[in-house]
């Protein structure tokens, strides 16, 4: 210490902290104005910035005061040194936090907007993270004078044993990164594996895809297995399906007036059934002369998956009250039997040979 402590250098560095705790709170109500005007944007990426900087602006304030107010006061070198790296570590460890929100919240809007469902891929968030805690930790390290060149070596040498130790699972992260960047399956997509899993896919993780089947139960599934396995997308390449029901009529029908019915029914589930696809064209195709009817198959149109069951329940229940009115019959399926009777064996009578 160079001079003595006095009250004029206490009174100095208070007001220099007092300073910036009210840099702090004016900069956080500052920015809370600032926050409301970008909820009024279409844009959600500067809400996650401006809410952000709400925890790194005032911080920065706090520390620059209590900087500010080492200066003024005669300390060592050394004690001012451990101040000033003591505060530049929490101003790093600050702003790596609030750098690892923003960047994950504008990840995890721009996966929202492209895969355009309410369900996040959180793999890409995680990894995101990750990398910049991992940045943030160096940094501050070498802040503290701790060369990081030997710990990079070390990484490097240890990933190795890592990275052979968890076979698995780096093969369902690289797997799941896969998944996402081909766009094979994304969040709200309804898949069918081979295996007989089916569902909504939920999210993808580090590890596994989620899948919500229409039981509301969840099914955790395996990014690598995944990958490896055939599936059906439900919604690719449009979400909209074709919807087909078998029907058949009697020998006996008209079937110009069964299409024309059948076709009007169609274009009325289309219509009030919510899911149908209005502008559909309705499409009957005859194609089996069965063993007591004509088969023919109906094409109708949902709005997606689930969509599907409602449309056909509709449609039955309004096809058969049609056809009876209309006078179209739906015959049962019948076989003639024809029992024959075996005739009675006539009985051989028993002979003996005796020899003399």
């Amino acid at each position: 210490m160079n001079r003595a402590l006095t009250l004029h250098d206490l009174i100095v560095a208070g007001v220099m902290v007092v300073a910036g705790v009210l840099a702090g709170l004016l900069l956080r109500a500052a920015l809370r104005w600032l926050g409301e005007r970008a909820r009024r944007t279409r844009w959600s990426g500067d809400d996650v910035i401006v809410d952000t900087l709400r925890t790194l602006a005032p911080w920065a304030a706090i520390a620059a005061g209590v900087a500010a107010a080492a200066a003024v006061l005669p300390l060592t070198s050394q004690v001012g040194g451990n101040v000033n790296r003591t505060l530049t570590v929490l101003l790093i460890l600050v702003a790596t936090l609030t750098a690892a929100r923003v960047i994950t919240g504008l990840v995890r809007s721009v996966a929202q907007s492209r895969s355009g469902v309410a369900g996040s891929a959180t793999i890409f968030v995680n990894i995101t993270r990750i990398v910049v805690l991992a940045m943030g930790f160096l940094v501050v390290l070498q802040t503290l004078g701790v060369s990081i060149a030997p710990l990079l070596t070390a990484l490097g040498v240890g990933g190795l044993a890592v990275a052979l130790a968890l076979q698995d699972t780096l093969a369902n992260l690289f797997a799941g990164v896969h998944i996402l960047a081909s766009k094979t399956v994304q969040p709200g997509d309804y898949i069918l594996l081979s295996s007989g899993e089916e569902g909504y896919v939920v999210d993808i993780n580090w590890r596994n895809t989620v899948v919500r089947q229409l039981s509301n139960n969840l099914v955790i599934i395996p990014n690598a297995q995944l990958a490896g396995t055939n599936m059906t997308n439900f919604n690719r390449p449009e979400q909209q399906m074709s919807v087909l029901v078998q029907v058949g009529v009697g020998y006996d029908s008209d079937l110009e007036h069964v299409e024309r019915v059948t076709a009007e029914v169609v274009e009325s589930v289309m219509t009030d059934i919510t899911g149908g696809v209005p502008d559909h064209e309705p499409a009957v195709r005859f194609h089996t002369f069965g063993d007591s009817r004509i088969n023919f198959t109906v094409i109708l149109r949902a709005g997606e998956f689930s969509d599907q069951y409602l449309i056909k329940h509709e449609f039955i229940k309004r096809l058969h009250q049609r056809y009876r009115a209309e006078g179209i019959r739906i015959p049962a399926p019948m076989r003639t039997v024809a029992v024959q009777q075996a005739e009675t064996p006539v009985p051989i009578p028993h002979q003996r040979t005796v020899g003399l």
